[in-house]
């Protein structure tokens, strides 16, 4: 089981967008997949077409201790599972700092499931808290979705030092699986510079898919869909199926596409 953590401190850079879109990307091509939402304004739960308003339990309850995977558990219609959040997951912040085992909760509710899915996705919050920390603590790689822009770069390298100290003292294995352009818009100079300095500095992390401005990848979430799902032609919901694609080559995984 492949577990990625997707995850950038700087919010606004695509990453619940990367989270849904990835997720229904490798759904598409046969993989077995669980989302994990850990951002408690539930987006990318409204985003895969589940009320945020209306959950029973939720990924709140499951990393108190409350509830098991299987009781949060929801199956989208893109073929993907998802656990659900919502504002309840801002309350797990306080209630987790007293709990043994608190940057473990995670990484030990997975484990619960490992033979049940292929690969597992848990989108960030746009913060180094302790829901991020269990995610690197559980995680094996780290996809990190950025804009090509000047502040990116700043951020990027303080993220790389959290990651460093996180396989120090949580997690040996963690590493950064790959680096994924966002929003990119190929007229820009500036987004061009960035993107070839990354490459220059990252080399084979880089992914070669970069993820376009597109409007139609844009709309999609307030239909509660995956682009692919609202408009499969799109730029961004064609480049999303192209990362997934990628993953699954880089993984070494030879995968069926699902009709």
């Amino acid at each position: 089981m492949k577990i990625f953590a997707i995850t950038n401190q700087k919010g606004g850079v695509g990453k619940t967008t990367t989270s849904v879109n990835l997720a229904a990307g490798l759904a598409s091509l046969g993989q077995r997949v669980l989302l994990v939402d850990l951002d408690p304004q539930g987006n990318a739960t409204m985003g895969s077409g589940v009320d945020k308003r209306n959950l029973g339990h939720n990924v709140y309850h499951m990393l108190l201790g409350l509830a098991k995977i299987e009781d949060v558990s929801l199956k989208t219609q893109t073929g993907f599972d998802i656990l659900p959040a919502n504002r309840d997951l801002a309350g797990a912040e306080v209630e987790l700092v007293d709990m043994p085992q608190r940057d473990f909760r995670l990484r030990e509710a997975l484990a619960t499931v490992a033979d049940r899915y292929d690969f597992v996705l848990l989108d960030c919050p746009p913060a180094l808290n302790l829901l991020t920390v269990n995610a690197l603590t559980a995680a094996n790689a780290v996809m990190i979705p950025m804009q090509c822009e000047y502040y990116a770069l700043e951020g990027l390298s303080d993220l790389v030092a959290t990651i460093r100290r996180i396989r120090q003292s949580l997690n040996p294995v963690l590493e950064i699986e790959g680096l994924l352009r966002t929003m990119f818009d190929p007229r820009n100079t500036l987004a061009n510079q960035v993107s070839a300095q990354l490459e220059q500095h990252f080399g084979a992390k880089v992914y070669a898919t970069i993820i376009p401005r597109n409007v139609r990848l844009a709309e999609a979430p307030s239909y509660g869909m995956p682009a692919m799902q609202y408009d499969r032609s799109a730029k961004g919901a064609q480049a999303y199926d192209a990362l997934a694609r990628e993953v699954l080559a880089r993984a070494g995984v030879t995968f069926q596409e699902t009709p």
